[in-house]
């Protein structure tokens, strides 16, 4: 079973910056407490249609291209955060394009900033893992006061069939966590509800 996504004009509040290393977009969210969150969005490494060294054969024999995206949350304040992520676990179909559809997966591999300049992020062991754990689509991370949490996503899609300038990267709603995604032209941008970050309660 696939999950359609309807395509809609989303107005998102997404910065572009400028830091060395390859960040197509940051964000800023901050609760009504004052407690703030930043989170940092690659562009995409690695993929496409001619690049054989990120194609992926299946049990079935079926081919397919991915590629490589990391995340950056950043916990600016005094109190713990959790991070919880869950990308669907059906493939998004992609219209109008026939037979396109994508799937989203969370690697265990971890990602540093010294590994931007590396063929896809440095990221390893991704056939195996996509032969072992196809639907491993869950994160759960503590990110405590003043610290960082990187890490991988990987975009996979049947090979020849989704082309086109792929976007993506996590917004925050308040607390609730969502995955853009825009694919030009053939993809306008839409949200995927996909997990939460939550400031946790200090005890006294």
């Amino acid at each position: 079973m696939r999950l359609l996504i309807t395509s809609t004009l989303l107005t998102i509040c997404l910065t572009a910056i400028g830091q060395t290393y390859p960040v197509d977009t940051e964000i800023k969210y901050t609760d009504s407490t004052g407690n703030s969150v930043i989170i940092q969005n690659s562009y995409p490494r690695a993929g496409g249609d001619a690049d054989e060294k990120c194609r992926y054969t299946d049990s079935t024999g079926k081919k397919y291209t991915y590629a490589i995206f990391w995340s950056r949350v950043i916990n600016e304040t005094a109190t713990p955060v959790e991070l919880t992520i869950n990308f669907p676990a059906d493939s998004f179909a992609i219209p109008p394009l026939p037979d396109s559809y994508l799937k989203l997966f969370l690697p265990p591999d971890t990602m540093t900033l010294d590994k931007e300049g590396l063929y896809a992020y440095g990221a390893t062991g991704l056939k195996s893992f996509l032969d072992t754990d196809f639907n491993k689509t869950m994160l759960k991370r503590t990110i405590n006061p003043k610290e960082e949490y990187l890490f991988y996503i990987v975009k996979l899609s049947p090979l020849y069939h989704v082309g086109g300038v792929v976007r993506t990267g996590f917004t925050l709603k308040e607390q609730d966590l969502y995955y853009r995604i825009s694919i030009t032209p053939n993809f306008s941008p839409a949200l995927i509800p996909c997990g939460q970050i939550v400031f946790k309660k200090l005890r006294r």
